[in-house]
């Protein structure tokens, strides 16, 4: 995968778990269709789902970092 697709994926996914954590998006969505009872998973799923995306933002800025420090300089 390329390095900007990565970083795009990366951050996207971060802002969108990070919504869903923190503000009640999905509390609100699931309740509204009556999946209220998926709630109580939702804490399971999305923590290790924000984890994962910050790691793949994180290594796709230090590629990118790398990346540009190591492209010769005119």
């Amino acid at each position: 995968m390329k390095n900007e697709t990565l970083l795009k994926v990366g951050i996207i996914g971060t802002v969108a778990a990070a919504l869903c954590c923190f503000t009640p998006v999905l509390v609100i969505l699931l309740g509204s269709v009556g999946l209220s009872a998926a709630l109580g998973l939702l804490d399971m799923v999305l923590l290790p789902a924000l984890a994962l995306f910050i790691a793949i933002t994180v290594y796709a800025l230090w590629k990118r970092k790398k990346q540009l420090s190591s492209s010769p300089r005119s």
